[in-house]
């Protein structure tokens, strides 16, 4: 009956849309909706495309820098102003032409709003003339360039309190409508300056996975985003996409002992050890754990930014002999019950999860079911993100990132991050590593900061400290209709669905 009932709600869906599958119109289910609306202001885009909105610049699918709203940009010789020229021909879906007043308006505005991007070190946003654009930093730092990925560029004129429920923007389609918890509607920009997308029309709908696979089952669905879990269940006339990321979910292992910082007590008297999180990272196999966790839909993660040119840490087969001598050597032995002891601390600690997070929770579960023969007891605790909030600084957590920028890393380790809301949750600190990333951040560019970023690896990673025990990075699959061709694909970052729609305007339908 609940089958029926969701082929019925998404058939009707799309006949409330006035449109039936076609060659130029999809119907796609791939979950995303935002809270808070289509506002580059609050989070909007910052993982994977704004659709509505354009970006200073883009990424191509090997990841390679592209432009987009900007046709030139430097960096002066103090690395502390940017010069940005912006293309003549763009315009917003309400008609008014791009301006770099629009560009220099929207950067003020993310400042002042303080969502998930970090705009704190600039300093100002000015227009030269239309098309000339200038941002000053207080400092050098070159991980603010990913702004200019990310931040969707808004109208000044167009902007409100109700922006993010009906947006205006210059990126390849326009907004229709957004009926909260059942659909939106996006047309094409016919205006739009780049690669105009093949598809007149896009319905997304929000029905959850099974929804979305009952809506594809009855025709009335083109691609629908699914978890591992329901990777093997592919409708007739659809293949399954899988697409590499860097997604990851890895265990934090908080790095310093027991104390009070800040009225709040941060470490733990076990991970605080640097053997305990050596012999993790040893003895861990992450094959299996992708096997078992994700039933294969993934790869082995070793840091937080594998295969990318700022990553720097090497895969590696896990040594369960090493793992163990490491204990051993550290004094920390088996006691009457199997579980290590050293000077009357047991090498026992849970691993926190979001309880709704099936993913998650078999990661937990699984890692604790192998650590137990390496004589540590764990023990997998789901919980509300309130309540991890309460013990992240003292207890493991499975966390989920992956970032197309270096400051993911910088965000993770940072010891001037220590503790800031979800940032550096194990209070990391490394001299070296933080010296590094300054060194980093006073590139003349990011690529030439990159060898920077992945010889911090060599200090925070399993060559140095094993701040953390990196697990897994998720595929994200997608159903796709045997007519859809979606082109290359990106590196997908951390957040499944809408990263797949960055290469919109390269998708085809290649049935008559």
């Amino acid at each position: 009956m609940r089958q029926k009932l969701l082929i019925a709600l998404s058939a009707a869906l799309v006949l409330a849309a006035g449109m039936a599958p076609a060659r130029e119109d999809l119907v796609l289910a791939i979950g995303g909706e935002p809270e808070t609306g289509f506002d580059p202001m609050t989070g909007w885009g910052s993982y994977g495309n704004p659709l509505f909105q354009s970006t200073l610049l883009k990424r191509g699918p090997a990841l390679e820098t592209l432009p987009d709203l900007a046709t030139e940009w430097r960096l002066s010789e103090d690395r502390r102003v940017w010069t940005i020229t912006i293309r003549p021909d763009a315009r917003f879906s309400d008609g008014r032409p791009v301006r770099a007043q629009d560009v220099a308006f929207t950067f003020r505005t993310a400042r002042e709003a303080a969502g998930p991007l970090d705009l704190s070190v600039m300093e100002g946003a000015e227009a030269v003339d239309d098309r000339t654009l200038r941002i000053t930093l207080s400092r050098p730092w070159i991980t603010f360039a990913e702004t200019f990925y990310s931040l969707g560029i808004v109208p000044e004129a167009g902007y409100g309190p109700g922006y993010g429920r009906a947006p205006v923007g210059s990126g390849p389609y326009r907004f229709v409508s957004w009926s909260e918890g059942g659909q939106l509607i996006v047309a094409r920009n016919d205006d739009y300056y780049g690669k105009k997308p093949a598809f007149r029309q896009i319905t997304f709908l929000f029905t959850g996975a099974d929804g979305g696979l009952a809506a594809a089952r009855a025709g009335a669905a083109q691609m629908v985003a699914v978890p591992p879990q329901l990777a093997e269940a592919v409708p007739s006339g659809f293949h399954a996409v899988s697409a590499r990321t860097v997604d990851n979910r890895g265990i934090s292992l908080p790095f310093t002992p027991p104390h009070e910082e800040a009225g709040r007590q941060v470490g733990n008297p076990v991970t605080s050890d640097p053997a305990i999180r050596r012999a993790i990272n040893l003895w861990l196999d992450r094959a299996l754990i992708v096997d078992v966790a994700l039933e294969g839909h993934g790869t082995p993660a070793f840091g937080p930014a594998d295969g990318l040119p700022w990553g720097g840490d090497a895969p590696f087969a896990p040594d369960g002999d090493a793992a163990r001598a490491t204990l051993d050597q550290a004094g920390w032995l088996p006691g009457p019950d199997g579980v290590r002891v050293r000077g009357g601390t047991r090498a026992a600690f849970a691993i926190n999860y979001p309880a709704g997070d099936a993913t998650r929770q078999a990661l937990a579960e699984t890692v604790a079911e192998l650590l137990h023969p390496l004589g540590i007891a764990a023990v997998a605790k789901g919980g509300s993100w309130q309540s991890i909030g309460r013990v992240m600084h003292v207890e493991p957590v499975v966390f989920g990132f992956g970032s197309h920028s270096p400051y993911q890393v910088y965000a993770l380790y940072s010891g001037r991050l220590q503790g800031v809301e979800y940032l550096n949750p194990t209070f990391y600190a490394n001299p070296e590593v933080d010296a590094l990333f300054d060194r980093a951040q006073a590139a003349e560019s990011l690529e030439a900061s990159y060898p920077l970023w992945a010889e911090a690896a060599q200090h925070y990673g399993t060559a140095g400290d094993n701040a953390w025990a990196w697990l897994v990075n998720l595929d994200h699959v997608y159903l796709v209709d045997d007519c859809l061709d979606l082109g290359p694909l990106q590196v997908e970052p951390h957040g499944h669905g809408w990263p797949i729609t960055a290469g919109i305007s390269e998708w085809r339908w290649t049935c008559e």
